[in-house]
């Protein structure tokens, strides 16, 4: 691997010098995803293998060009898993490329979110340099908040060339739970549930239908679905697959009608928004199908205390995420020009300035 790590040094220094951009990429199962990627294309594909894992400590450690399936499969022989559920959107899908794009299924609403479980990431920045930060306990808190920054940071910070991530036992039993309800109803059952001691592991409500997934030992499982009531859907692990790679019929649209994420707290009221939703993780993520304008649905999302990001589709010159103030906007621009002071990674992928 060291003769991975030399190119990948070569091409990052001949970049920075000829102020020439590059395109920091797996296999490229999220490319839709932020802003038009540019640049000169940088597949991380052979950087790639599982570096350590450790059942007990429930860690493992892979390069960032290994494909998630592998990892999967691993943890698998153990009974584990990755506890924040990521999204594939493509069989090839790289842990690198998980980590940038920071995005969690949902499982997340009970065990938290992809940030929450990285313990460390090694990453090599825009002088080629290989700085590492955090480690492998959650004890070791050595620059874990910076571990935590490349979460979701769409590789504009630098090339991630290891992550080291905390992972969950598969829990012993699950079933799911459906029920008739109106929107706000089920927001209302959902956050009254969520301060009891439920195994609610997942939630989806959509079309007047609420679905509830709990998860844990097979008593606590048991007790939850005779306090719950509701219709047993049986076996529904395919259904939580198709919502998290989102093969569901809501997300396979024909129609081109842009698709928002929308992030609010999970008490906010049914928000007056034309068009289709589809709410998970107890309330707090909203999905929506509608083609208005973009200052619109931010605008709703803000006065709840949320913000909004064109998933798929849609016009994408007015930014993808959700704009920063202009405090944010300054702290994020000190960043990129700490770890790439030449600015040649993925530019303008999560902001059109970083």
């Amino acid at each position: 691997m060291e003769n991975v790590l030399k190119e990948f040094r070569e091409r990052i220094q001949a970049a920075a010098t000829a102020r020439k951009a590059l395109r920091i990429v797996g296999s490229g199962s999220k490319d839709w995803y932020g802003n038009v990627p540019q640049g000169e294309l940088l597949d991380t594909r052979a950087y790639s293998g599982i570096v350590s894992y450790e059942p007990t400590e429930l860690v493992v450690t892979a390069r960032c060009g290994t494909p998630l399936l592998e990892i999967e499969a691993a943890l698998a022989e153990h009974n584990q898993m990755f506890a924040f559920d990521p999204p594939h959107f493509g069989d090839g899908a790289t842990l690198g490329g998980v980590v940038a794009c920071g995005l969690s299924g949902p499982r997340r609403q009970a065990a938290g979110a992809l940030r929450d479980f990285v313990l460390g990431a090694v990453l090599m920045d825009g002088k080629g340099e290989v700085l590492h930060f955090g480690g492998q306990v959650m004890k070791n808190v050595a620059g874990y908040d910076v571990s935590r920054l490349l979460t979701g940071s769409m590789g504009i910070l630098g090339l991630m060339l290891e992550a080291s991530i905390k992972v969950l036992p598969r829990p012993t039993a699950e079933t799911t739970l459906r029920f008739a309800m109106s929107q706000a109803e089920a927001l209302q059952h959902l956050n009254d549930w969520g301060g009891q001691p439920l195994p609610i592991s997942a939630s989806a409500w959509e079309n007047n239908m609420l679905l509830v997934r709990l998860s844990g030992a097979v008593a606590a499982v048991n007790a939850a679905r005779r306090k719950l009531g509701g219709e047993d859907v049986g076996k529904a692990a395919a259904l939580w697959d198709d919502l998290r790679e989102q093969r569901s019929a809501f997300f396979v649209d024909t129609s081109h009608i842009p698709l928002w994420r929308l992030s609010v707290p999970s008490t906010a009221q049914p928000l007056s928004l034309q068009g289709t939703q589809l709410i998970e993780w107890g309330g707090a993520q909203r999905w929506l199908r509608a083609d208005l304008p973009a200052q619109q649905i931010r605008a709703a999302a803000e006065a709840v205390g949320g913000h909004a990001t064109l998933f798929r589709g849609g016009d994408k010159h007015s930014g993808v995420f959700h704009p920063l103030t202009p405090t944010l906007a300054m702290l994020h621009r000190n960043v990129k020009d700490a770890f790439d002071p030449a600015r040649i990674f993925n530019p303008g992928r999560l902001y059109a300035d970083l």
